[in-house]
């Protein structure tokens, strides 16, 4: 059997590097290489602790194939991040994460509610003799 001591330790040095990623970083695109780490972290795990049941006998090998699906959730979240990522520098010009918050809420005050127009009404003209303003 071999020695896991290792593995294990990096395992530890990835999620750790990748949650003070995630809490202290406030560029977007390094929030999301910690959120990558994290997932690294997880797929190893899985692999090791798989390794470390080598005296069972799974032939399924469940933790290569939980590694595979996380792999495959990594791929998929990081492509939805950058788009996310993308919109945030094309609306703010920034990927400063403080300025997602205000991607929810309109730059413009909402118009206020008036009586709605008569059919009759065009936009652009006096209802009152019907020639353009």
């Amino acid at each position: 059997m071999i020695n896991l001591v290792v593995p294990w330790l990096l395992v530890a040095c990835l999620a750790g590097i990748g949650v003070y990623g995630v809490l202290a970083r406030r560029n977007a695109v390094m929030v999301l290489i910690g959120a990558e780490l994290l997932l690294n972290s997880a797929v190893l795990l899985l692999v090791v602790s798989d390794v470390a049941r080598a005296g069972e006998a799974d032939p399924l090998l469940s933790g290569q194939s939980g590694a595979l699906f996380v792999i495959t959730i990594a791929a998929a979240e990081i492509g939805l991040a950058l788009a996310v990522v993308l919109l945030l520098f094309r609306t703010r010009g920034s990927s400063d994460v403080r300025a997602a918050r205000s991607l929810g809420q309109s730059a413009r005050p909402a118009p206020e509610l008036s009586e709605p127009r008569r059919s009759s009404e065009r936009p652009g003209t006096d209802s009152s003799n019907g020639a353009d303003v």
